[in-house]
């Protein structure tokens, strides 16, 4: 279509070519002869001028917290107006050449999956007198892996099942600590024989005696996310998308808890599950090593709020004697029920609390009525996973102490 340029230079110099006519001044009608001609040129649109050419790609982070992505833009048209939107939050309007690149850099104020740079425009020819149609939002999402907490204990099953590992097993094996003495037997090895144990309680000539020790497992670790619920630190920003003034989110926390327990896991070669807890919603199976904990941050960093509120329907699966992690803010009560049936089949579930701590300063009266009595609801249903032997982990700055306690707890116990 023809901008308001084109019209306003063909009524100019027809107005100023009648001017000079009525007035008798050619010097009137020569300044109306420079936006005839240029009415003229481009009088007819070019082709392909809706044939846009733009693309978004990521760029290596430079600074933490803070996105690149570059614009290249490469069509036939003089001129390219641009509508950039950042992180879905800032709006910018460029005008560029038909041939430019454009770097969009944007601070990422939450984890998780965001569209970094969403970009629409359209071309503009003829010194913008002809302006093409306006394109379809180019969008380039991100996945933002959240900042990493060091843990340095987590919490075990009461009975170890692995065969490999570092923590100390209830089966005889090696490297661990001592078990018993033993007669030998076939299978033992003669390196095991303890000589001074021989000499002191053999009973017979030629017997000997064994120095058996514990074997070295490794602890089964489920990590469950419920992302029914994103509730940020200013309770008068809850239902409403104003992730800008929301402060740190609860999924903020639980992408982060699930990225630290994953990686201390992982760390001491325990196999490591991921599941969120929605129809359709990613799992990662079991496993342990580097690579593993790779995909785990992946996955992680791309779980974001589920775009319903449909429950699962199966139970994700679990090992034999795990330690299940649930992750929630426990306002649903669908992760509780969760974790009070994993507790009753044998599990070891550790209830962590991301609700991060709340803002109620910009709350009406009614509004803050409302909010105690749905943290009342939330506190009867941490005492009913108290009473069924569920233990609960508020994150936040002590969530490592808290859990370090548990594990101390738990290991002194079973020794």
């Amino acid at each position: 279509m023809r901008s308001p340029a084109f019209v306003g230079a063909i009524g100019g110099a027809i107005a100023l070519a009648g001017v000079g006519l009525i007035f008798s001044r050619p010097d009137v009608v020569a300044l109306a002869l420079p936006l005839a001609l240029w009415s003229l040129v481009v009088v007819r649109p070019p082709r392909g001028l809706n044939d846009e050419r733009v693309r978004v790609r990521p760029l290596p982070d430079e600074e933490v917290g803070v996105l690149s992505d570059e614009i290249v833009v490469a069509c036939g048209a003089e001129m390219v107006e641009l509508e950039i939107v950042q992180s879905s939050r800032r709006t910018r309007r460029v005008v560029v050449p038909g041939t430019a690149r454009v770097t969009s850099r944007t601070a990422a104020l939450h984890s998780g999956p965001v569209e970094s740079t969403s970009v629409t425009g359209r071309l503009l020819d003829g010194d913008a007198a002809v302006v093409g149609d306006e394109w379809r939002p180019v969008v380039q999402r991100r996945a933002v892996a959240p900042p990493e907490r060091a843990l340095p204990a987590l919490p075990l099953a009461p009975r170890l099942t692995g065969l490999h590992g570092s923590h100390e097993g209830s089966r005889r094996g090696q490297g661990g600590d001592f078990r018993d003495i033993h007669p030998f037997a076939p299978g033992d090895e003669l390196r095991r024989v303890d000589w001074r144990a021989t000499a002191r309680a053999a009973r017979r000539p030629g017997e000997l005696l064994v120095r058996r020790t514990n074997s070295l497992s490794d602890a089964s670790v489920v990590i469950a996310v419920d992302t029914a619920d994103d509730l940020g630190e200013v309770v008068a920003t809850w239902g409403t998308d104003d992730l800008e003034r929301s402060g740190t989110t609860s999924l903020d926390h639980a992408r982060e808890a699930a990225r630290s327990i994953a990686t201390a896991a992982v760390a001491t070669a325990d196999r490591v599950a991921y599941h969120v807890l929605v129809q359709g919603g990613r799992s990662v199976r079991g496993g342990t090593g580097s690579r593993h904990l790779a995909r785990l941050v992946a996955a992680i960093a791309d779980t974001g709020q589920s775009g319903d509120d449909s429950r699962y329907r199966r139970t994700p699966p679990v090992p034999h004697g795990s330690v299940i992690a649930v992750l929630s803010t426990f306002f649903d009560g669908a992760a509780a029920e969760l974790a009070l049936m994993w507790r009753a089949a044998g599990h070891r579930v550790i209830a962590v609390d991301t609700l991060p701590d709340l803002d109620t300063s910009r709350l009406t009266e009614p509004q803050a009525l409302s909010l105690r009595i749905v943290l009342a609801e939330r506190d009867e249903v941490f005492r009913d996973l108290a009473a069924a032997g569920v233990e609960r982990v508020r994150w936040g700055a002590d969530a490592a102490v808290a859990l370090g306690m548990i594990a101390r707890a738990r290991t002194g116990a079973r020794r």
